[in-house]
């Protein structure tokens, strides 16, 4: 259990993210909005919100678990961003002659991030059901817990990332040139198989790829059991980014 002094430090910490976070308009703005805007525009250039769409409209990809990892990788973004700056500024080495562990910081920007991904993923439920009420017949609790978990899980590899980005100027490429290759091999756009054998294995190192299989499932109406190794692997995966952000986690 986290000493009493320790879980004061982590709330007050994670509330005074939660203030930076919301004073800055773009980036409050864009984690929720640009997963939301994804999944309408597209959904209304793929016809779904046509009277004729169905459960079963052929499209390309699921548009909702698109905007569900998307709310992750945005979160993401934001964490490695909001590090590297601490970094660059000399914030984290002030925090250091702090009781307060990478741990710690870290896990206060994940509360932020969690609670945020259920706002944003609640307007993307109620605009679904709005607007492509035909498509949208999804268990709402499970649905979301799923994606909860996995942008915990996701959000693992961004500790690494944020522990090591040197300045805030490298934050945004070097998260994405990881996370996008990583959302393309997650087999939501492609089936995993028919990657070579390789970029299969590459594929399931990374949470993005047993996320998709997650909520393909919970959103196809199969329960979390079906699908008992995805969320182990992303719990497994969480476990062993987390380790490795301690013991990469650069203070300055």
């Amino acid at each position: 259990m986290m000493p009493r002094g320790l879980l004061r430090g982590f709330w007050k910490l994670t509330w005074l993210e939660t203030k930076i976070f919301m004073r800055e308009p773009m980036g409050f703005v864009g984690a929720l909005l640009v997963p939301l805007l994804v999944f309408v525009v597209l959904g209304r250039a793929f016809g779904i919100g046509k009277p004729v769409a169905t459960s079963k409209i052929d499209i390309p990809f699921n548009l909702a678990i698109l905007a569900a990892i998307l709310i992750a990788i945005s979160a993401v973004q934001s964490l490695v961003a909001i590090i590297s700056i601490y970094r660059e500024g000399g914030i984290l080495k002030r925090l250091r002659s702090t009781p307060l562990s990478p741990v710690t910081i870290m896990g206060a920007q994940v509360a932020v991030k969690l609670v945020f991904t259920v706002v944003s993923l609640a307007l993307l439920m109620l605009a679904g059901r709005r607007l492509f009420p035909g498509v949208m017949r999804v268990n709402v609790f499970s649905f979301t817990g799923a994606v909860v978990l996995s942008t915990f899980s996701i959000l693992s590899l961004g500790f690494v990332l944020a522990s090591l980005v040197p300045t805030a100027r490298f934050a945004q490429p070097i998260s994405a040139a990881v996370l996008y290759p990583m959302l393309a091999l997650s087999g939501l756009f492609y089936p995993l198989d028919r990657f070579p054998r390789a970029l299969r294995e590459l594929a399931y190192l990374f949470p993005t790829t047993h996320a998709v299989a997650l909520l393909q499932g919970v959103w196809n109406g199969s329960g979390w059991g079906a699908h008992w190794v995805n969320v182990a692997a992303l719990l497994i995966l969480f476990a062993a980014y987390t380790a490795l952000s301690t013991r990469v986690f650069r203070w300055e």
